[in-house]
């Protein structure tokens, strides 16, 4: 009698060494990716045909801080940052987005990503406003065009309209320098 349960327990145990398998594989191939390393099937296309109005009551300088025009990209180099209020790593790029708004060669526009405008406008007057124009994107549709998987993203679009680079993530100290930067430099070399 003790020998068909000898024989039973490694039947039992194979639905636990396939689970454990299966999990074992998914857990790999989940955590081996990188988000921030996929490519965007935008690079080289041009930039979204994507309107949005201003971000309500901002002002900058005494004046309206107007919101996105899509046709403004054609003929100067600009940074589009996807960022919301409610977003934690949002909060610790604002020292970068600010040096690419001192940056008098490129022109940085945000989109503010499914957000209150009370939140929005608190949240640039807490960092200041390094943006030259803000688009509100209250329903997120916008950003789908533009292929945002998740705030913030920051895409470098050329001269000629079309995208050139893409950031997914924070700009940090490392990526500014090593990436963000080199795919600014090269876009303003390019025509």
């Amino acid at each position: 009698m003790n020998e068909p349960r000898a024989r039973m327990r490694p039947i039992m145990l194979l639905p636990l060494v396939i689970f454990l398998a299966l999990a074992g594989l998914f857990f790999f191939r989940l955590g081996a990716g990188d988000p921030a390393r996929l490519p965007s099937a935008l690079i080289g296309q041009p930039a979204p045909q994507t309107d949005l109005p201003p971000l309500e009551s901002l002002v900058r300088d005494g004046k309206p801080v107007p919101g996105l025009v899509s046709s403004e990209f054609r003929g100067a180099v600009s940074i589009v940052n996807v960022w919301a209020s409610w977003c934690v790593p949002c909060h610790n790029e604002v020292p970068f987005l600010h040096t690419l708004g001192e940056d008098k060669r490129v022109r940085l526009i945000g989109i503010n990503y499914k957000d209150q405008s009370d939140n929005a406008r608190r949240f640039i007057g807490r960092y200041g406003n390094p943006f030259s124009a803000i688009g509100a994107d209250a329903n997120g549709r916008a950003s789908i065009d533009w292929g945002v998987y998740g705030v913030p993203e920051t895409f470098v679009i050329g001269r000629d309209g079309r995208i050139a680079y893409k950031l997914i993530g924070p700009v940090t100290e490392t990526n500014f320098s090593s990436q963000l930067m080199p795919a600014i430099e090269k876009a303003l070399r390019a025509n």
